[in-house]
């Protein structure tokens, strides 16, 4: 049924329609995943942060070796592993509460009782958990974008990527829609919940995979492992890749806070009624309606003063985020709806984050290929994505650091009171990201004339 259809061979949707459900899957669990460490298993912030943060680091730094596994196994057989891994790994976060109240560490009856699980080792099962989802994600970008790229010509690769890119942003939205009425319906009982339906997903993805993907088999094909680590060892010891690397970084430790600070921060903040899954998903609303009349907008400009207008926008959406905390009294009527000014002004500083995100993405790769050593830009370019391997690490690990300070978890005390005044300036968090923002925007300026400066005395 998948034949052809439209000029694509049936690999290539194949592969495009389980992109679609792997994303749905993936961003489900991915923006409340910080939510389900801490109210499941409890885990304090900075722990949920620092669990969450390596998790989404790996998924940025193993794509690139494992798509180099991918080439000597062939596609299908990485997939069908990839799809096998993530089903047991969801299926994993399902059922691991329910084991640990069997044993009797946790009682979510009438609401969460931890009863020995924070004294207990058996919550750090989901480390494995996460490793085996962590493995089976990191062969998907590969092998999935692979597939396009091998299964169109080009003439047809352009209207092919921009297929691939639209599931990929129907099943991020889709996921993260999902997890309100869930927990509307069974309160942070569907946090857990959430990880039955991304199973079901991966599940329906594996059996798509066996029963319809057929691509010829590439093996000998690529890299080997050997000489992607030394790639990676390149990268990080050029020294001009490495400090754009640093300096992008700061953006994306920024960005991660949508999945890292935003959905604690506003339902400490806006209340249980609040909808961060939503919420989120204005940022890729807001890209896929602003990245195209962007790009042609900057298309006469460098890539380095695109890259640095975008930069400048990220400090305006943490000061956004924080402003919320500014207004006083209750929700704001915007006529169609009323919102609580946290919720409005966090939505506000998504969508401007969004729109920086337009003016950085689709031309660091370009001039990253710039810098890298003429005819290994392929090799480089496989490690573009470290400033978010970086940004995953520091960002989550920051934000569990700073929910603690400024905005701790409720249940940590004993009255409401209690918790306002040590929640009185928790809009502070949002200033220790409009900081680390500005600076990066400052020097990515100061990186611009430095190699400039250097150009110009190498062409002398």
């Amino acid at each position: 049924m998948f034949q052809k259809l439209k000029g694509f061979s049936r690999a290539f949707w194949t592969a495009n329609i389980v992109e679609l459900l792997e994303r749905a899957a993936y961003y489900g669990v991915f923006i409340v995943i910080t939510l389900y460490l801490s109210r499941i298993l409890g885990f304090s912030d900075i722990e949920a942060g620092l669990i969450s943060g390596v998790f989404s680091g790996g998924l940025y730094l193993l794509p690139t070796f494992s798509g180099a596994l991918a080439d000597k196994i062939g596609f299908k057989y990485s997939l069908i592993l990839a799809f096998a891994l993530l089903s047991i790994g969801y299926f994993g976060l399902a059922v691991l509460p329910g084991a640990l109240e069997s044993i009797g560490l946790v009682d979510y009856s009438e609401g969460i009782k931890f009863n020995g699980l924070l004294e207990s080792n058996a919550r750090w099962a989901i480390a494995p958990i996460m490793l085996i989802i962590m493995i089976g994600g990191s062969f998907i970008k590969s092998v999935i974008t692979g597939t396009v790229a091998k299964e169109t010509t080009e003439s047809t690769r352009a209207q092919a990527f921009s297929i691939f890119y639209m599931m990929v942003n129907i099943g991020a939205f889709s996921g993260k829609t999902i997890v309100k009425p869930l927990r509307e319906a069974w309160g942070n009982m569907g946090l857990v919940y959430i990880n039955y339906f991304s199973a079901v997903m991966t599940i329906l993805a594996l059996i798509m995979i066996i029963l319809f993907y057929k691509s010829a088999k590439h093996e000998g094909e690529g890299k080997s492992l050997k000489e992607i680590w030394q790639g990676l060892v390149n990268v990080m010891t050029n020294g001009r890749l490495i400090t754009l690397i640093l300096i992008i970084t700061g953006f994306w430790m920024v960005q991660h806070q949508l999945y890292a600070t935003m959905p604690k921060y506003v339902l400490r903040m806006a209340g249980e009624g609040a909808s961060p899954s939503w919420y989120a998903n204005v940022n890729p609303l807001i890209v896929v309606l602003t990245v195209t009349f962007v790009t042609r907008m900057m298309a006469s400009k460098t890539p380095l003063f695109s890259m640095t207008v975008g930069m400048f926008i990220m400090p305006l959406s943490a000061v956004a985020m924080a402003s919320g905390n500014w207004f006083s009294g209750g929700a704001i009527d915007l006529g169609f709806i009323s919102m609580h000014p946290i919720a409005l002004m966090m939505i506000i500083g998504i969508a401007l984050q969004a729109l920086g995100e337009s003016f950085i993405s689709p031309r660091f790769l370009e001039f990253f290929s710039l810098q890298a050593p003429k005819g290994e830009e392929g090799m480089y370019l496989g490690f573009s994505h470290l400033h978010s391997f970086f940004a995953s690490i520091l960002g989550f690990g920051l934000s569990g650091y700073l929910l603690s300070k400024y905005c701790p978890d409720p249940r940590l005390f004993d009255t409401h009171e209690a918790w306002e005044k040590a929640a009185v300036n928790a809009h502070y968090i949002w200033y220790y990201f409009a900081a680390i923002a500005l600076a990066s925007a400052i020097s990515l300026i100061i990186y611009g004339r430095v190699i400039r400066n250097l150009d110009a005395k190498k062409n002398k």
